[in-house]
C-alpha cells in the first residue's frame, strides 16, 4: 500500500477503511490458546463446547479478535509518508459485542477519527474501529483505538 503525506491524512477524517475478510479457524484459536496459556474449553475442545456452551461449538478468544486489528490495520490504513516505527497507545471504550464463532469471517473498519501532531515528531492516531462478522447484525467489538507513529525527519538536500 501506498504511504501517504501528512497533509493528506489529516485530510481524511472522518474516512473509513474496510479491510478484507478473514477467517477464524480453529488452528488460530488452539495457537493463541497456546501463547496465553487460556486454553478454556470454549475455545480448544469442539465437542465440549457444542455440548455445554451457548455457542454451538468454539469460539474465538475475544483477545485474539483485539489483536488481529493490527494486521488488519497494516493491510487496510494507508501509512503515513516517512514512517519510522508505529506503536500501540491504548483503547479507549473496547467493549466485546458478540462471539466469533470458529469459521466466522471478519473484518475491520477503521475510521479515521483524529490524528494530533506532536513536536516530538509522533503522530497520535485515533480511529474508530468495529470488527464485523459477516452475516451477524452485531460486531464482534468496537473501540476507540489510539496508536502512535514516528515520522523520521526528512533530510534538506
Amino acid at each position: 500500500m501506498e504511504a501517504v503525506s501528512l497533509e493528506t491524512f489529516l485530510a481524511a477524517i472522518g474516512t473509513e477503511f474496510a479491510s478484507p475478510w478473514r477467517t477464524v479457524t480453529q488452528r488460530m484459536i488452539d495457537l493463541f490458546a497456546d501463547a496465553t496459556d487460556d486454553h478454556q474449553f470454549i475455545h480448544v475442545d469442539a465437542a465440549r463446547a457444542a455440548a455445554e456452551a451457548p455457542f454451538g461449538g468454539t469460539i474465538a478468544h475475544g483477545f485474539l479478535t483485539l489483536s488481529l486489528l493490527s494486521a488488519f490495520a497494516f493491510e487496510t490504513v494507508p501509512p503515513l509518508e516517512g514512517a519510522g516505527m508505529g506503536i500501540n497507545h491504548g483503547f479507549d471504550n473496547l467493549r466485546f459485542l458478540a462471539p466469533v464463532k470458529t469459521g466466522s469471517r471478519i473484518r475491520a473498519r477503521f475510521k479515521l477519527a483524529h490524528v494530533k501532531v506532536r513536536r516530538s515528531g509522533w503522530v497520535e492516531v485515533t480511529n474508530d474501529v468495529n470488527i464485523d462478522i459477516e452475516n451477524s447484525l452485531k460486531p464482534a467489538l468496537t473501540a476507540r483505538w489510539v496508536t502512535l507513529t514516528h515520522i523520521e525527519p526528512r533530510a534538506d538536500p
